[in-house]
């Protein structure tokens, strides 16, 4: 009876060790090949603002980005924006950004906002939109996705689901000492 008692303990503990060093390895995984993805698409686009006007996002080069996917039919997403104006109000002058990327029609949109407004740039798209997410690391087409970009249009950070103020907090600080 202890042999097998014994026996258990080992597989479970031995279970549980290649859980840890799997989570280790997926967590690095992650922060690595966020550090792989190219900007390039990003400041390449042309998206409509949530006025119909086009807007060329390489005029955001040189800021540092928090790059914002959503949708008005997320509730995810529609939970997280409040936390991302007050961080746009909290960082409006030390060169950082907040950018949000309706995957949604224009008419939504515009709808949404003027129930839920937001302090920073909404910018317009579509389906065209869920490809510059892919393009951009979001390789399992989830909502909201927020991407960190530095000054220097490289991406730092990639976040899947829901983001707060206290998480982009972290990952901007140490930006703005450079």
């Amino acid at each position: 009876m202890l042999k097998k008692t014994l026996s258990l303990f080992v597989y479970l503990v031995l279970i549980v060790g290649l859980g840890l060093v799997f989570r280790y390895f997926a967590i690095h995984f992650a922060e690595y090949s966020s550090s792989n993805i190219s900007s390039r698409p990003l400041f390449a686009a042309s998206l409509m603002d949530a006025q119909g006007k086009p807007q060329h996002l390489s005029q955001y080069q040189g800021k540092i980005i928090v790059l914002n996917f959503w949708a008005t039919w997320c509730p995810p997403c529609r939970e997280e924006m409040p936390e991302l104006s007050q961080f746009q109000q909290a960082y409006k002058n030390k060169n950082v950004v907040v950018l949000g990327i309706a995957i949604d029609d224009l008419d939504s949109v515009k709808e949404f906002l003027q129930t839920s407004p937001v302090t920073y740039p909404i910018l317009v798209t579509e389906n065209s939109g869920m490809d510059l997410s892919d393009q951009l690391g979001n390789d399992q087409a989830v909502l909201p996705y927020t991407l960190i970009i530095n000054a220097d249009g490289n991406v730092v950070k990639s976040h899947l689901g829901r983001i707060n103020k206290q998480l982009l907090e972290t990952a901007i600080k140490p930006l703005l000492s450079r």
